[in-house]
């Protein structure tokens, strides 16, 4: 009789009960989790390989990096590439009017290489330039690097020389950046720092009103425009303001022969508050002809020759 009912439960030991076993197992496991939290699925795999794939990546720092930019129409676009604006990619409409400036740029996007011709419908041009007259020429000019601020100085006092670096405080045109740019870059300078908001930055009209200076010269962008000159003059650099009102003549300043950050304000509004009080002094430009302000251009291009002449 034991015999049987050994053979019948198949199994040896207490069979009372089942621990609550079959009661959980009826509850169920809730709603399926997204292929890609399944362990073992395709799309899990891929998922997990993408993430390791950007852990490994260097993390760009902010405002290391700007947005890419479209440059539209055939004068604009042939321009860009004959004075040197960084391209990645020159888009063509397909069947366009093989006209003289179609035929330039298509001959100087190939001479200077790197440039990527790629053939489009006029639908596809359209929705790329949101409609504008791209005229069936567009231009794709990368992300410009972004240099960092205490790299400017860091660069200048490992080649043995005193800093010389002009700051912008809300320059709002990318031509005047571009035109302070190659001031920089003609009288020796060592960089330019421009805020991360509310200032021009490098674009392709800056690119062209560089004269090719950009491809030379750094440009840093400041998230603070203040704090940096305070780290600035931590390292022992003179921060000289620009102002109608400044307190002494550009031209009978010393410390332009030093460390020296000279900072431009906008032709309007001038410096800012707080960026005008960091000022270690601030200097006006003699203008004998009653002139009220000069465009930040030209006012950097001054000051800059001044310094030069003076570390000559």
């Amino acid at each position: 009789m034991a015999a049987n009912n050994r053979r019948m439960s198949g199994k040896k030991g207490a069979q009372i009960g089942s621990g609550g076993k079959r009661r959980r197992g009826l509850e169920g496991k809730g709603p399926t989790p997204p292929a890609e939290a399944r362990k073992g699925h395709v799309k899990n795999r891929l998922a997990n390989a993408k993430a390791k794939q950007q852990a490994r990546r260097p993390k760009a720092r902010p405002g290391q990096r700007s947005t890419s930019e479209l440059v539209v129409g055939r004068n604009p676009v042939y321009e860009a590439l004959r004075d040197g604006v960084p391209a990645s990619t020159l888009y063509v409409q397909q069947f366009i009017d093989n006209d003289e400036r179609v035929r330039d740029a298509l001959a100087l996007a190939a001479e200077r290489g790197g440039i990527h011709l790629m053939e489009a419908p006029r639908p596809e041009l359209d929705r790329m330039t949101n409609g504008l007259n791209h005229q069936g020429l567009v231009l794709q000019v990368p992300p410009y690097e972004y240099a960092h601020a205490e790299d400017l100085t860091a660069a200048a006092y490992d080649a043995g020389q005193d800093p010389l670096i002009v700051l912008l405080d809300g320059v709002t045109d990318p031509r005047n950046l571009g035109a302070v740019v190659r001031s920089v870059s003609a009288f020796g300078g060592h960089g330019v720092v421009v805020p991360e908001r509310r200032a021009a930055g490098m674009s392709a009209g800056a690119w062209k009103s560089s004269a090719g200076a950009a491809a030379r010269t750094p440009v840093a962008r400041a998230t603070n425009l203040t704090r940096t000159l305070e780290a600035y003059k931590k390292e022992g650099v003179i921060v000289v303001g620009l102002a109608a009102d400044g307190e002494a003549d550009v031209t009978d300043l010393p410390a332009l022969a030093g460390p020296v950050a000279i900072v431009v304000g906008s032709e309007g509004k001038g410096l800012s508050r707080l960026v005008g009080e960091t000022c270690d002094i601030r200097v006006r430009i003699p203008m004998p002809g009653g002139a009220e302000s000069l465009n930040a251009g030209v006012a950097a291009g001054i000051v800059l020759y001044e310094a030069a002449r003076r570390r000559a």
